[in-house]
């Protein structure tokens, strides 16, 4: 297997919703616009919200056209002009019920194109198993044994074909069927009864429908519920994202045009998205499996070559599985999920042991990363499990919980923390000190820098938007969108004039890059980074205790 080429620079990246800032894309370009952010940032991470999406703010996407409402080609233009790429999303493993593709099988049916597009649970399970009466195969137990669901039960949607019969697809993650409301005039035209009679009954059935029963469930007269089970089954809808089959040419051929359109928006990274749960196989892992996963990633990167795009597979998995390192060791970038915690562990410990051994295994395994302090998502925990003591990782989960945040266990597993949602000034006890050596450790830690735009604004958890998401919505706690007016303020601030300066240092300063040299140090309280390239320096010294820090350099740029 061929290395990659990383295509992509070691300067800052701004990460946000396209309607994060402003309202729409075209508002974010005009801050990026402003004399205070030239040569801050030389690219942007845009969330998938950008394009045509569904659920989960945009990370079901039902295709990769640009979301008419936020954002459109003169935006991307005038990003390109400022001198600024884009990283965007892919998501390898599943596309939304509302694809073209899964609509037109729920049209066709079995004469759909893309009949096989989307993997059949029962044509994959076929003869390994035993049919239910509900119509889908329960595998057998000793070849799912190694298998993880992300939800209870298996990972099955029932899907209803033209002709009436149902048909079970892989489904991974979210996933809803929704029934009409019905009225009497409804009941009547599928059931001989009167007009009274069939207003109490619809009645009856919008109300057992709406309290979580099937169809097949409802206490109504059985001389009508056969037609009238039939008729809310003939009419249901679905919401959710379907697994795509990787083995179908059709897929590989959405895969290169996808490719292809992000490549034409101006993107110089893409994300993977769930591209470790792609690749499956009965008996084998259904998530990272090997050799699978390193095959589907090897096809990926032959098309992306062709647009000169570098990929960025995003993986959740604790430092001791050492997942990170097989990434790199295959030529990809990955994702520093650990520096986050870290920092918080060592400002709140005074203790920088465990970032210099992170700096120099990242410096001497040659491994490329984009790191950040916060992102759409929480604040990683499984991470660091094997890198810091579980005593230190409870003391975070402690520290940022007493500081407002929530904790979010595994997948619903009880006992297995997995991240925790809290904006990270906040979860800094919003200390504008603490808050700007996090920024100046990022700063001079190896990889792209990728920043958040609520860190940059110093934003504070909102528990109302927690509220108003309701049950799951804790991560709107760091995902506040800020008016104009809002960003006018908040520009004239200490925190972000301070953030921006240290920004702009790292974008121009020739003394960092993934080519250039590091030597990392502790003594005592204080760390030191110094690099050097193309015969520039640049020298970090912070104090873990005090948060003080002194920058110099050879170029005469930080003053």
């Amino acid at each position: 297997m061929s290395k990659m080429t990383v295509t992509a620079d070691a300067k800052p990246m701004l990460n946000a919703y396209p309607d994060s800032v402003g309202g729409t894309l075209s508002d974010i370009t005009g801050f990026l616009q402003k004399p205070e952010l030239k040569d801050v940032f030389s690219s942007f991470y845009i969330l998938p919200s950008v394009f045509n999406t569904d659920l989960d703010r945009g990370f079901s996407v039902i295709d990769y056209t640009l979301n008419e409402e936020l954002a459109d080609r003169k935006d991307l233009e005038a990003l390109d002009k400022l001198g600024i790429n884009l990283k965007l999303d892919f998501i390898l493993n599943h596309a939304s019920v509302l694809s073209s593709q899964f609509q037109d099988i729920l049209k066709n049916g079995d004469d759909s194109k893309y009949r096989d597009f989307f993997i059949d649970w029962n044509k994959f399970w076929d003869g390994k198993g035993t049919m239910t009466e509900e119509g889908y195969i329960q595998p057998d137990q000793e070849l799912i044994q190694h298998m993880f669901f992300r939800k209870p039960g298996l990972p099955i949607l029932m899907v209803r074909f033209p002709d009436g019969k149902n048909v079970p697809y892989w489904n991974t993650f979210y996933q809803e069927i929704k029934y009409p409301v019905l009225d009497a005039q409804d009941i009547m035209q599928v059931a001989n009864v009167q007009y009274y009679k069939a207003d109490l009954i619809a009645k009856k059935v919008n109300e057992e429908i709406a309290a979580g029963k099937k169809p097949a469930e409802l206490t109504i007269d059985d001389s009508c519920k056969d037609s009238v089970v039939e008729l809310l089954e003939s009419k249901r809808k679905y919401l959710g994202q379907m697994d795509l089959n990787i083995k179908s040419p059709l897929v590989w051929e959405f895969y290169e045009n996808t490719l292809k359109t992000l490549a034409g928006y101006g993107a110089k990274i893409v994300r993977l998205d769930a591209f470790a749960y792609a690749p499956k196989e009965p008996g084998e892992k259904n998530f990272l499996n090997e050799p699978g996963t390193w095959e589907l990633l090897e096809k990926v990167r032959k098309l992306a070559d062709k647009y000169n795009l570098t990929l960025l597979p995003e993986i959740h998995a604790s430092y001791g599985e050492k997942n990170y390192e097989q990434i790199a060791k295959q030529g990809y970038m990955t994702y520093d999920f650990f520096l986050p915690g870290m920092i918080i562990d060592a400002l709140e410990s005074g203790n920088g042991s465990t970032l210099e051994k992170w700096a120099k295994e990242l410096m001497e395994k040659e491994i490329h990363v984009v790191n950040m302090l916060g992102c759409h998502d929480g604040i990683p925990l499984l991470d660091l499990k094997g890198l810091i003591p579980e005593e230190r990782i409870q003391q975070i989960i402690d520290t940022v919980v007493a500081r407002g945040g929530y904790v979010k266990d595994l997948h619903g597993q009880k006992n297995v923390y997995y991240q925790v949602n809290a904006t990270y000034y906040s979860a800094l006890g919003e200390d504008d000190k603490k808050m700007l050596m996090a920024r100046a450790l990022q700063m001079f830690m190896p990889g792209k820098p990728q920043v958040w735009y609520l860190d940059l604004f110093a934003g504070k958890n909102d528990h109302e938007a927690v509220k108003r998401a309701g049950a799951g919505g804790h991560k709107e706690i760091n995902r506040t969108n800020l008016s104009a007016a809002q960003i006018e303020e908040l520009m004239k601030t200490d925190i972000v004039k301070e953030q921006l300066k240290l920004l702009h240092f790292r974008n121009v300063s020739k003394a960092f890059g993934f080519e250039a040299d590091l030597a990392v140090s502790t003594e005592g309280e204080t760390i030191t980074f110094t690099w050097t390239n193309q015969g520039e320096s640049a020298t970090l010294r912070a104090n873990l205790k005090t948060f003080e820090y002194e920058i110099t350099d050879s170029e005469g740029i930080y003053a």
